[in-house]
């Protein structure tokens, strides 16, 4: 009997090691992981240079405080600033930390400007983490039953839609901010119309708004840019990441520019562990290798090399109602709730996820190769026709 709380509906099967683009079980069964850790893992497992950095790293120091000035954390923040465009970054441990940091960002910005009771935008579909702010937030009732009384100060809109953000600047002079995924990963793999995302740069600078957004899955190289907001041509005024920065060491990143630059003082924010030394020295590995290696190009052909192989695989069966995504982001949408592939794929040796009940969703490592993706493919397309046409 384990005496872990009953918190995850967990799967019957523990790995022992992992290589490459692999993971080996207990008994030494291997499985193609297209999940990533949930788009974690982005240098895939074992890979040498970041296990050689995070070794170094833990034989010289692993903790101090941000009691004290952390070189690796200043170099971490010029690297983040380079490749954004931002201009400040405060770094935690997990993307729900580093949304929350966002909210707590916005509703100053909003009082420092007179609003008594600011309020953030956020949309139906999204998910921005568990604590008690982040997942009042989150436009998914079901991990918010239990909960009430959830955190107020957020207004609900439909994804993708400028009309009701439009009306919402009409009609709720409280709002100071907008916060969104520019790829809605947990509700479904929906991607943001790069005019739809300009539009809503364009409508936060007409009413002194933050455009926020949460990259905690979608950033660090994975759609084939290093944010998902590059996609726009654009620039918001807070960002959130965590997830795929540290390739699997916990670290989270709150990063803010133009009318949100300044806004948090000493006192205002902070956290134990946030930035220490080892998870700065993983993330500053991690862009080393994204960068050098060419991986958010390779993101982006994979990516469009999946989502065909798939479409042709599937070609003209009943059932599929969406092939999409954007780099190694995708998702394939079925018209009915398909959460048993997930077993029927492990059984076949592959590692994915079913979200939003319908929606497989594929995150795999940013090391993918070609005949990876083509294994993936070859593998979870027969499984998939199968189950439609049972």
């Amino acid at each position: 009997m384990s005496h872990l709380m009953n918190t995850y509906g967990r799967q019957p099967i523990a790995f022992s090691r992992g290589e490459g683009v692999w993971l080996y079980d207990e008994a030494g069964n291997k499985y193609l992981d297209a999940l990533a850790g949930i788009a974690v893992s982005t240098l895939g497992h074992n890979h040498p240079r970041l296990v050689e950095a995070i070794s170094r790293q833990a034989a010289t120091l692993i903790h101090t405080s941000n009691l004290y000035r952390i070189p690796l954390q200043e170099q971490l923040a010029d690297r983040l600033t380079a490749c954004s465009g931002m201009d400040e970054v405060f770094l935690a441990n997990t993307g729900c930390e580093a949304n929350e940091a966002a909210i707590k960002l916005a509703r100053l910005y909003g009082h420092r400007k007179g609003v008594e009771k600011p309020a953030v935008v956020v949309m139906e579909q999204s998910f921005h983490g568990r604590t008690l702010a982040t997942l009042s937030a989150t436009g998914n009732r079901k991990v918010q039953v239990g909960f009430e009384p959830l955190v107020a100060g957020f207004v609900r809109v439909p994804f993708n839609d400028l009309g009701a953000l439009e009306k919402v600047a009409l009609n709720c002079p409280s709002v100071v901010a907008v916060l969104f995924e520019p790829v809605q990963g947990e509700g479904g793999i929906h991607v943001a119309d790069a005019d739809y995302m300009r539009a809503v740069r364009a409508l936060c600078d007409r009413h002194d708004w933050l455009m926020m957004l949460d990259e905690v899955q979608c950033g660090v190289g994975r759609t084939g840019k290093w944010f998902g907001f590059q996609h726009a041509d654009l620039l918001p005024d807070v960002m959130s990441l965590a997830k795929g920065l540290g390739s699997g060491v916990p670290i989270g990143a709150c990063l803010a520019a133009g009318r949100a630059t300044g806004t948090f003082q000493p006192g205002n924010h902070g956290s134990t562990f946030g930035g220490n030394p080892l998870a700065c020295a993983a993330a500053l590995t991690t862009l080393d290798v994204i960068e050098g290696d060419g991986l958010m190009a390779r993101a982006e052909a994979l990516g469009e090399r999946i989502r065909s192989g798939f479409a042709g695989a599937l070609d003209g069966v009943s059932g599929i109602r969406a092939i999409r995504g954007v780099g190694l982001m995708i998702g394939i949408e079925l018209d009915r709730p398909c959460g048993v592939l997930v077993e029927r794929a492990r059984d076949a040796g592959v590692l994915i996820n079913v979200t939003a009940e319908r929606v497989v969703r594929l995150l795999p490592p940013l090391t993918f190769g070609e005949a990876d993706a083509d294994e993936l493919v070859g593998r979870l397309a027969p499984l998939v026709r199968e189950f439609l046409e049972a």
